[in-house]
């Protein structure tokens, strides 16, 4: 690890985009999926990344500017190069008057990609018991080991599906997100509940959160009129063959039937995309 001394420290931590300063929400934010370091380290931000790969709002637009892509590639390498000074930082700032009773969004874009980084989240919250903060994740092995025994108690989340970790989800006892193609599909689906109306339903409305695609040409036509989930079973089940296949376990077994070329393709894509 190198010295903290060589880590450029982002002179401000939150920032808030338009959408969450319209509902007074306050963002950290990561590279999504990876980032190449200055030093020239490559770090997987996202590694429960599969399906979401694809259609990643982080990937496009804004998120693609130099200077976004700086300050968040600042932002991770202050987390990896000095965990302690980061977390100080951060406690510092949340800490200002003008964020007391404030919800903070953790990963705008990102995920909790190691197990020393979610606990210095950890000790974040229950430091600024002042302030709320939420979260969308796929790391749902990862927050059912460390984080659902003992939550802090300021701390909100909803397991998001298009990962590589859906089967961990419970969806009948767990709050959860699903991206579906439009807000009809959401309408249509009684048991799900929209949340665009504020990002904060994610964590504050009904368990079962429908979350409308966004209204980009390309990712809705790799979508292909699927919810999230769908797609990502989808690519479970070729991965699951092609695992039987490789180790020829029982390949006549007709639980495991082969998949459809529309599956195939989308976990080629989907690996080379989180890649």
């Amino acid at each position: 690890m190198s010295s903290s001394a060589s880590v450029t420290r982002p002179g401000r931590l939150l920032t808030q985009n338009r959408e969450m300063r319209a509902i007074g929400v306050w963002n950290w934010t990561l590279p999504a999926l990876a980032a190449r370091l200055p030093d020239g380290r490559t770090q997987v931000t996202c590694p429960a990344a599969s399906a979401c790969a694809r259609i990643c709002y982080a990937r496009n637009g804004t998120y693609l500017f130099p200077a976004v892509k700086a300050k968040h590639t600042a932002n991770l390498a202050y987390v990896l190069e000095d965990l302690p000074g980061w977390e100080a930082a951060m406690i510092s700032e949340l800490s200002a008057p003008r964020l007391a009773g404030k919800f903070i969004r953790v990963h705008d874009a990102g995920d909790f990609f190691s197990d020393a980084y979610t606990l210095a989240w950890c000790r974040v919250m229950r430091a600024c018991p002042q302030v709320t903060f939420y979260a969308y994740t796929k790391e749902v092995r990862r927050f059912k080991r460390l984080i659902e025994p003992g939550p802090p108690e300021n701390f909100l989340w909803v397991y998001s599906y298009g990962g590589r970790e859906d089967s961990f989800i419970d969806p009948d006892r767990d709050r959860v997100a699903d991206v579906f193609p439009d807000e009809d599909a959401i309408t249509e689906a009684p048991e799900w509940s929209s949340q665009e109306a504020s990002d904060l339903l994610a964590v504050l409305g009904p368990r079962l959160v429908g979350v409308p695609a966004n209204r980009i040409p390309q990712f809705l036509k790799r979508m292909g009129g699927r919810r999230l989930s769908e797609w990502q079973a989808e690519i479970d089940a070729e991965r699951a063959h092609r695992r039987q296949r490789h180790l020829r376990l029982a390949p006549n077994d007709p639980s495991a039937p082969a998949p459809t070329p529309e599956a195939r393709a989308s976990v080629n894509d989907a690996e080379r995309h989180a890649a």
